[in-house]
């Protein structure tokens, strides 16, 4: 998958490589050659040209991940977003190893599986992300994930980094 990170940071540079590999596409130099200060070097340039993406209409749709420690509102990121337009916009369902409480739905909030059917999809390279919480299992799919995107939609997904 193409991954899009946006990370919320609280101090240092935030800097895009998206733009420097752009360029070299145009020019068939390489980014080193063309920019060594403004690409690898954080004290020459703290800051680039930041330009909307335009996605190509034969181009897939993009996973969207939101990174970021508990408390700094990845989530509330994400939930907003998705709210502003949800026809463009759409997480991924997943999966736990959980018990399925009596108002939720199968697919719905979570795909319920075993433990160890989670983690034949972890030792199968078929989870995206995944960690513990209170003993039960938590991950989103590849396979979640394209769903999402084969719905024509823009994956997104929030993490805590471990």
């Amino acid at each position: 998958f193409p991954v899009l990170m946006y990370l919320p940071l609280t101090a240092g540079f935030r800097r895009s490589m998206r733009l420097c590999r752009r360029k070299s596409r145009t020019n068939q130099q390489s980014c080193y050659t063309r920019c060594p200060s403004s690409c690898y070097s954080t004290l020459a340039a703290p800051y680039e040209e930041v330009v909307r993406y335009q996605r190509h209409p034969a181009d897939r749709n993009r996973l969207i991940i939101l990174v970021g420690p508990a408390g700094v509102g990845v989530n509330e990121l994400r939930r907003r977003l998705i709210a502003s337009n949800p026809r463009e916009f759409q997480s991924a369902i997943p999966h736990t190893t959980r018990v399925q409480k009596s108002y939720e739905m199968n697919g719905r909030e979570y795909h319920y599986v075993s433990k160890e059917t989670f983690e034949n999809m972890v030792y199968s390279h078929r989870m995206l992300e995944y960690g513990e919480y209170k003993g039960y299992l938590y991950g989103t799919s590849i396979d979640a994930v394209r769903t999402v995107l084969d719905e024509g939609k823009i994956c997104v997904i929030d993490l805590e980094p471990q």
